[in-house]
């Protein structure tokens, strides 16, 4: 019997998950802090959901998958406070 199991991930190994899962490959890939993306987020005139992603994807280049994980997180930071 061989073991078939995938190697953890970044994120499982870290024990982050939902869309902060995805924060480590987007400063790689894109050159910025979290943090940077977030205030550019909070600054934008755009409030909902998919505006915010096709905003970050068409103006800043972003891939669907990290717009989508960046606006999710954002969104529910701010509305905890």
């Amino acid at each position: 019997m061989t073991d078939t199991a995938q190697p953890a991930t970044p994120a499982t190994k870290s024990g982050v998950k939902g869309p902060a899962s995805y924060f480590p490959s987007i400063e790689k890939k894109y050159g910025r802090p979290v943090t940077e993306w977030k205030d550019l987020i909070r600054a934008s005139p755009l409030t909902r959901h998919m505006e915010l992603v096709t905003w970050l994807k068409t103006e800043h280049g972003l891939g669907h998958g990290h717009a989508n994980a960046l606006v999710a997180h954002t969104l529910a930071e701010d509305s905890g406070r």
